[in-house]
């Protein structure tokens, strides 16, 4: 177990670094405003199991194997990305299953919002690159190593679940404030170019 002056530091350091905005806190804003915070858990949980993963081979070492297969990775951003655009552009079309207008996003699958959180979170560059740089120096030589992994995992995933939960809310709170003027043309704009803006963000970055 690592002692308790190693989580005193982790646990501020990783929160601070997950409830900066980035990529799945914009995803889950949008997915909020458009979706509700309820059927966005769906997107978080797909977006944690991603992140754990990621951790755990960061730690592993398996990091080094997409280092040394950049395609694989690339194809995974671009297809992410890709994806996340032709949503963010029916967003703004009023069109699509996430559009604030339309019936069917009574309908979309959970399946389809727990992948579409899944492959965010295991293809984003930045989340690799983070858990690269960071999970080492906290991991001790000296001790076992599932017991350490298992605490981080638990800060990481915890810290990720409550601030998802914080932008989501904020997305949904949004959408109240401008239903308010019968806005929802202007919505499904905001929240489209929030996902095309988290598509290029996962495919360029």
């Amino acid at each position: 177990m690592p002692d308790l002056a190693v989580l005193a530091v982790f646990a501020p350091t990783f929160f601070f670094v997950s409830i900066t905005p980035g990529m799945c806190m914009t995803l889950a804003m949008t997915l909020g405003m458009s979706i509700g915070v309820r059927r966005t858990l769906w997107m978080m949980l797909g977006e944690l199991l991603g992140v754990a993963t990621v951790a755990i081979a960061a730690v592993l070492g398996v990091a080094s194997v997409m280092l040394n297969y950049p395609t694989i990775f690339e194809l995974l951003k671009w297809l992410g990305g890709g994806y996340l655009i032709y949503i963010g552009i029916n967003m703004c079309r009023s069109k699509g299953k996430l559009s604030l207008s339309s019936t069917e996003s009574l309908n979309v699958s959970p399946r389809a919002l727990f992948s579409q959180g899944l492959l965010t979170a295991i293809a984003n560059p930045k989340g690799w690159a983070f858990m690269i740089s960071l999970l080492p120096p906290f991991i001790s030589i000296d001790r076992a190593l599932a017991p350490q992994m298992l605490l981080l995992i638990a800060v990481i995933m915890t810290t990720e679940f409550f601030s998802m939960l914080a932008y989501a809310t904020g997305g949904k709170t949004l959408r109240a404030f401008l239903s308010k003027d019968d806005n929802i043309k202007h919505m499904n704009q905001i929240a489209g170019c929030l996902m095309i803006a988290v598509g290029f963000w996962l495919a360029l970055g």
